[in-house]
């Protein structure tokens, strides 16, 4: 695949940041899009599905791709975020970031995977930056997106012969998915960069065209940096972030944070 002219592309998540970017520019390079989202919009063919019941996917999908007449690009772009110390039991906030950024890109590859594997098509997962480099106070979302790596690259040994199998790791991009983090008090501000979200649309794009589907593709150069730190030099990975959370710490941006509360008791007083 190295064009996306006349191209059958499925987005789920189609309604979202980097969906509606994307969606537009798929459509630009003269691709066919149809999107997957919980609120569907006839006028942009999204069509609605709730990716997190398991009796609605494959449903969803065979619709969209009767509507394309076939599919030689999935791209599971559905994510949900949100804060979730690793220190306290799962709750619901935990269950719905496993649900939506693992489980619902499972059902909806494999639901989609005859029809790729007949097209000899791609399949691109859009996880995080967080899949290699974890944060504290988020372990669902990095729990999540590692998770949906390792079923990339499980995929991959299954389907590689037929199937080009990607995985796109953005960084932060300003996005409703923060806002649950925003309001517990737990901005990343000064943990993670902001890049555009032209740069995350311009990496899926890179990877769904190149002359052999890329395995990881990060989205900046500061990305590929992290992410070669976080797998070549674990430890000092470790450590920059520690250091970077304790002086978030000391400077009190974490003290209106409820969530927060063990790991500054624990920062202030070591001995305890």
């Amino acid at each position: 695949m190295t064009g996306l002219r006349g191209r059958r592309v499925l987005v789920t998540g189609a309604q979202g940041t980097f969906g509606r970017h994307l969606c537009a520019a798929l459509r630009a390079a003269g691709a066919e899009v149809v999107g997957l989202d919980r609120h569907p919009d006839t006028t942009a063919a999204v069509l609605g599905c709730d990716l997190t019941d398991p009796a609605a996917v494959a449903p969803a999908v065979r619709a969209a791709v009767d509507r394309l007449g076939g599919l030689d690009l999935l791209v599971n772009n559905a994510g949900v975020g949100g804060p979730a110390p690793a220190e306290l039991p799962p709750d619901e906030a935990v269950r719905a970031q496993l649900e939506v950024n693992l489980l619902a890109a499972w059902r909806t590859t494999a639901a989609a995977l005859p029809d790729l594997v007949a097209a000899r098509g791609r399949v691109i997962f859009v996880a995080s930056r967080m899949a290699v480099l974890p944060l504290p106070l988020a372990a669902a979302y990095g729990v999540s997106k590692r998770a949906l790596v390792a079923y990339a690259d499980a995929l991959r040994l299954e389907v590689g012969t037929h199937v080009g199998v990607s995985v796109v790791y953005p960084s932060m991009v300003a996005s409703p998915i923060h806002d649950s983090t925003a309001r517990a008090g737990l901005s990343l501000s000064g943990v993670s960069r902001l890049e555009p979200v032209q740069g995350v649309v311009a990496a899926i794009l890179r990877a769904a065209t190149a002359r052999r589907a890329p395995r990881d593709v990060a989205t900046t150069g500061r990305g590929r940096l992290e992410m070669a730190l976080a797998r070549h030099a674990p430890a000092l990975a470790d450590r920059l972030v520690r250091r970077t959370v304790a002086a978030r710490i000391a400077a009190g941006d974490l003290d209106g944070a409820s969530l927060a509360a063990g790991m500054v008791r624990r920062h202030r007083d070591p001995g305890r």
